[in-house]
């Protein structure tokens, strides 16, 4: 996309959305008060999404919409206060859902980064969102999971296995959504301190506000909230520090018309290596929760390997009923990502080789060209981005039978990243890397640079959806989405040519989708979905010296799904079978002559699909149980080869539990188990991962408005092996395992 056609895109946007905000006041008043949207259920709270309330959905787990045309699991505020560790970080809340699996949080709950899987997606090819917004890094589509929003930021969770209709957004609807709500403002006036504290000297402290309806202010609301973490951490010398900030405005500017402002602010202060994870012989040393040491003259030194990171995030949305049966609504958001590592070259080595070959290697080179001398080699990192965007989206009635809906998304990112070679006693220059020069100009690069670069983005989507009901209780939805999406380097060291380049694609891709609701009765639906899932290539597709020579093109998935979602009074039930074809992965072509260097093209072929159940049953006396599963086939398709489960991709994923919510009473014992995977997707059994289950016992009780609970994570202790970075050898492979079990205990105040 040229950047005429970008702002071309977004003058398009912005006379849209003018137009549309001009004409709402003139059409407000002729609003229906009974169609103002969605009410709200308690349930999914912050969403768009009708859960129906009954007594089982108000304890479950998870949940799902009978409105929901795709399998999905709808997991509630009160779950997250009940049932888990209040330093739990998305991923973690997100794992009681079928098909979901994470590995990492290996020093804690919270106290380090997971990734998710959904269905063996892996995180970068799944969407995540906040209150509609979707994030990630940069350079490809993946997240951190406890950097820019810890659980008191979170309202509720929905995981949308598969790419949703139209007007769902993200340049990974690849593998589904993982849909982050904001904590809810409140009509009545209300403040909540929290404290914790627990094992690895884990405490925690939150504050939370509640302003209520502000009757001189025509009834806006504001919530606000304050949380403070700090640990030792499970692994050896990696403590762990975070501060959040979040605050949010709900302004009623008339009864059709609300604006919202939110802004949050998170710090993270950590010790932990670059490329982390410990190696065999480091483990039989020391232990399945080494990562850092006490020696200065290693590079696993704790005071050579430490992280600061600093994010925030702001939307304003302005939502109006802008005539019966018709909404629109506009998203203008920023958010921000800094990140600034030092840390060791290689911290496998440091349990690994004999004390000459850690001397040899301890060596840096403190002029360009000079001699090798005693030093302890490392690097300096910095990633930093910051994203602008706009979403605006119509939403019509033609007739009682039909609604359209219309849309553009607009967004454009600038980023920073570099790496530099350093001696880390002293952090001066290590000018170790090898000689380069730009093919160009002849300029030598400094040996000390690994990269320094610029990159921008900026992409657009249009969609458009037509919400169809021919017969009562059937919703057939067919739609259409363009994606236009450049990326562009201007790097005066481009990551691996390490030379000046400038360089830019533009992608494109046309994704068409169907999708059916059928309310079968008040209580049972069915539904099913066709759609087509985009993943946008990554930055790497650019680190090559003949960008002329690749071809890739984004991915795509064709999805067929089908299920079932049954609400009674005691009862929730949902199930669902998938089928996912992927059939042009991004890989680098073997056939390329070395004159081209390496060359991207899409010939990677895989094939998903699978069964998943979820359910809960409660009793009348406050006692619920629930349980959920899944069968997930994720496996490689290419033509005269060995068809192998696709690496960190479970065979099967289950739950279950005991749940009893009662008067000043909350009690909850789930388990989580994770099927046995494959860290690498080439079949070698060295690298097979058994199945291994996260028990959570969590109780607490009400003592008028002081309640005191305490919560024991890993019940069972497990420090089951939960993923593998296969290395260049297996004496350099670095593992990773549960943390094994940890106790809190905590006191809320609420007045």
């Amino acid at each position: 996309m040229t950047m005429t056609t970008f702002r071309r895109a977004l003058l398009l946007g912005t006379i849209a959305t003018a137009s549309l905000i001009a004409g709402q006041a003139a059409l407000a008043a002729e609003a229906s008060a009974a169609e103002a949207g969605a009410a709200d259920q308690g349930i999914a709270e912050g969403s768009n999404i009708l859960v129906t309330a009954t007594r089982v959905n108000e304890i479950a787990p998870a949940t799902a919409s009978l409105q929901t045309t795709q399998p999905q699991a709808i997991i509630s505020r009160s779950f997250i206060e009940d049932s888990l560790p209040a330093t739990a970080d998305f991923n973690q809340i997100a794992l009681i859902s079928p098909s979901v699996s994470n590995f990492g949080g290996v020093n804690g709950a919270g106290l380090s980064e997971s990734k998710a899987q959904i269905r063996g997606f892996q995180d970068g090819e799944y969407n995540v969102t906040y209150d509609g917004v979707p994030f990630g890094d940069t350079n490809d589509p993946s997240h951190h999971s406890n950097t820019f929003f810890p659980s008191n930021t979170i309202e509720t969770l929905v995981v949308d296995r598969g790419p949703g209709n139209a007007s769902n957004l993200g340049i990974a609807t690849f593998g589904g959504s993982m849909n982050l709500f904001s904590r809810a403002t409140r009509e009545d006036a209300s403040a909540e301190l929290k404290g914790s504290y627990g094992t690895w000297n884990t405490w925690l402290a939150r504050a939370v506000l509640q302003s209520g309806a502000i009757d001189r202010l025509g009834g806006t609301e504001i919530m606000l909230s304050g949380q403070h973490v700090e640990s030792d951490g499970a692994r050896t010398f990696s403590p762990f520090r975070s501060n959040n900030i979040f605050g949010k405005v709900m302004i009623p500017i008339s009864p059709d018309v609300k604006l919202t402002l939110l802004g949050t602010y998170n710090e993270n202060r950590f010790n932990q290596p670059d490329k982390d994870g410990a190696t065999r012989s480091q483990i039989a040393l020391y232990g399945k929760n080494f990562s850092l040491n006490n020696d200065p003259n290693s590079q696993t030194y704790y005071g050579y390997n430490h992280t600061h990171k600093t994010t925030d995030f702001e939307i304003a949305t302005l939502e109006a009923n802008i005539a019966p049966g018709s909404t629109f609504e506009n998203r203008a958001y920023t958010y921000s990502y800094d990140n600034d590592t030092l840390s060791g070259n290689d911290v496998t080595l440091f349990a690994t080789a004999t004390p000459a070959q850690i001397a040899a290697a301890n060596t840096v080179k403190l002029t360009p060209g000079g001699a090798s001398v005693s030093g302890v080699p490392g690097y300096t990192k910095t990633n930093k981005y910051r994203v602008y965007g706009d979403i605006a989206k119509a939403k019509i009635k033609l007739t009682d039978f039909a609604t359209i809906t219309g849309g553009l998304w607009i967004e454009w990112v600038n980023t920073y990243r570099q790496q530099r070679d350093v001696n880390l006693v002293t952090l001066a220059p290590n000018y170790v890397e090898k000689a380069v020069k730009n093919p160009v100009t002849g300029a030598a690069t400094p040996a000390n640079i690994k990269f320094d670069q610029d990159s921008h983005t900026s992409h657009y989507e249009l969609f458009t959806e037509v919400e169809l009901r021919p017969l009562p209780g059937l919703t057939i939805t067919p739609g259409f989405k363009h994606v236009d999406f450049e990326r562009e380097i201007d790097a005066n060291y481009n990551q691996t040519t390490r030379y000046a380049q400038n360089i830019s694609h533009d992608y494109q891709a046309d994704l068409p989708f169907l999708t059916a609701n059928y309310a079968v009765t008040d209580q049972w639906a069915v539904y099913g979905q066709f759609a087509k899932g985009f993943l946008a290539p990554p930055l790497s597709v650019l680190y090559v010296a003949n960008p002329r020579f690749s071809s890739a093109t984004p991915q795509k998935s064709t999805n067929y799904q089908a299920g079932f979602v049954y609400h009674g009074a005691h009862l929730s039930l949902d199930g669902d079978v998938y089928y996912i074809d992927f059939s042009n992965k991004i890989v680098t072509d073997p056939s390329a002559p070395a004159s081209e260097g390496t060359v991207f093209i899409n010939a990677g072929s895989a094939v998903y699909k699978g069964v998943e159940g979820q359910l809960t049953y409660a009793f009348d006396n406050g006692f619920a149980i629930f349980a959920n599963a899944s069968r997930n086939y994720a496996k490689t398709d290419n033509a005269g080869t060995a068809h192998l489960q696709l690496a960190n991709a479970p065979t099967w994923t289950a739950a279950g539990g005991l749940l009893f919510k009662s008067g000043p009473i909350r009690f909850s014992l789930i388990d989580k188990y994770t099927g046995p995977q494959s860290a690498t997707g080439d079949g070698d059994p060295r690298y097979r991962i058994g199945g291994y289950n996260n028990a959570i016992l969590s109780a607490r009780y009400d003592f008028g408005p002081v309640r005191v609970g305490i919560e024991v994570n890993d019940l069972f202790n497990s420090t089951s092996l939960t993923n593998i970075n296969a290395g260049k050898t297996t004496q350099v492979d670095q593992l990773f395992y549960q943390p094994g079990r940890s106790v809190t205990g905590d006191i809320t105040i609420t007045f």
